[in-house]
């Protein structure tokens, strides 16, 4: 078992590079390859529905009715299935601070402190330190599986080895450089866009991106999510997806929101008391996370039209601690928040942590000029978004682990990429088995499902 935290690197270069070797013997490049369904402790069922219990009961048919929808969105909402089946398997024992749930629609683009656009990991939900690998097993299997959902398995492969390859030759270069220069890398959008081969697609995505980054702020929420009220602004309810609380549930949300602003750097704090709250709902939201607690903040600036707004969400363990060991840190949205600012370049000015009644949350803005790709667009642009991923990946994993290690555990031949592309498939069939499982228990009537998931 990996110890729960990422130790700082030490050593020679020689030394790290051996280190890196040595892991082969404990798991062999090629046993990465393998899956094993008869390994598994637990069903996927039971996993599924064992989540419930630290969710809202109300919102578990949701939950459920959009796992059903295909197995590219049971993927997104099944982390704790695949992070119980890699536990059953060797692994390297070459820790990173893993962003846990590292599937391609978690990978986007969003604003830097500075109003940059930058591309990054962005989901930290189940982040925990742990093997290197599972990071990019969870990656190369989402390429397989998204890429099916539009009957383009080609395509998926493709890309699979095209994040492979990038991530073991961004992997190679952070080996000589120094621990600054990885510290500061930094992914801006046109870096992102070089990535694309082909000048159209490239054109394509360039005018997507500046549409989108555009609307995706708080201005461009507050003409989406609000109404006018002779008490001004107020956020608009369409339940059960947003939905305005009861005394006892607002008061709730206003303990953890002032537990938060707490956490705040003081200067932070500052800003966000030049504005004043004027509304909170809860909210759902992706796939996995339906059930837990969402609180959507609006808040308003002195001039009466400059609003903010702060999304406040539940944090449970992560989906590895079962099999990797509990956080040390205490506090699942502190553990959240740590692991965002350890793994991102530069990170929302306004995250922060807290806990009310015993739930833990963390906080950030919401939309801050946040762009993902279209799960319909995405197949057509996956072979080179996949290559961007693959370099974001490995300079996440070279600012918390050895990339001198990892680097020499891979190697220069076609052992690693071969064992993974083989992973991907596997797991990919795994995947499509379990959801076919999810949609006949609700067939027979065993789970109940909304009859509206998004």
């Amino acid at each position: 078992m990996i110890e729960n935290t990422v130790e700082p690197v030490r050593g020679r270069a020689q030394e790290r590079t051996a280190t890196g070797k040595a892991a082969r013997r404990a798991a062999p490049r090629g046993s990465l390859g393998a899956w094993d369904p008869q390994a598994r402790k637990t069903s996927a069922l039971e996993i599924v529905l064992g989540q419930s219990k630290e969710r809202l009961p109300s919102l578990a048919p949701l939950r459920h009715a959009r796992m059903a929808t295909s197995p590219w969105h049971y993927y997104r909402g099944a982390a704790a299935v695949m992070a119980a089946d890699l536990a059953t398997a060797p692994n390297t024992g070459l820790a990173v601070q893993m962003c846990g749930d590292a599937h391609v629609l978690n990978f986007g683009l969003w604003a830097t402190p500075e109003r940059n656009l930058a591309f990054d990991l962005r989901d930290f939900d189940e982040t925990l330190p742990g093997p290197f690998e599972w990071d990019v097993k969870r990656l190369v299997t989402s390429l397989v599986v998204a890429a099916r959902l539009h009957g383009r398995e080609s395509i998926g492969e493709r890309a699979v080895a095209a994040a492979l390859a990038s991530y073991r030759s961004h992997m190679s270069g952070f080996v000589t450089a120094s621990e600054l220069e990885i510290w500061y890398d930094l992914t801006h959008v046109k870096r992102l866009l070089d990535a694309f081969t082909e000048p159209d697609v490239r054109e394509a995505v360039s005018r997507h991106i500046d549409k989108k980054s555009l609307r995706s702020n708080s201005r461009g929420a507050l003409h989406k999510l609000t109404e006018n009220t002779v008490h001004g602004p107020r956020i608009t309810e369409s339940a059960p997806f947003r939905v305005h609380l009861n005394a006892a549930e607002r008061s709730h949300a206003l303990s953890a929101f002032e537990g938060y602003r707490s956490s705040l750097a003081e200067h932070r704090r500052h800003l966000l008391d030049r504005f004043d709250l004027v509304d909170v709902v809860r909210q759902v939201v992706g796939v996995g996370s339906v059930g837990m607690r969402v609180y959507l903040f609006l808040l308003e600036g002195r001039r009466g039209d400059d609003p903010l707004f702060l999304q406040l969400k539940q944090a449970g363990p992560s989906v590895y601690e079962e099999c990797l060991g509990a956080s040390d840190l205490g506090n699942h949205g502190r553990r959240v928040v740590v692991g965002k600012q350890l793994i991102q370049s530069a990170t929302d000015i306004f995250v922060g942590w807290t806990s009310a009644k015993d739930i833990h949350y963390y906080g950030r803005q919401f939309r801050d000029m946040k762009v993902i790709p279209d799960s319909d667009r995405l197949p057509w642009i996956l072979v080179d978004f996949a290559t961007a991923c693959g370099a974001v990946l490995a300079r996440a994993h070279a600012r918390t682990g050895d990339p001198a290690a990892i680097a020499s555990y891979i190697g220069r031949g076609k052992s690693f990429d071969k064992a993974l592309r083989r992973f991907a498939v596997s797991y990919a069939n795994q995947n499509d088995r379990d959801h076919a499982e999810l949609v006949a228990a609700i067939a027979r009537g065993e789970i109940q499902v909304a009859a509206t998931a998004w």
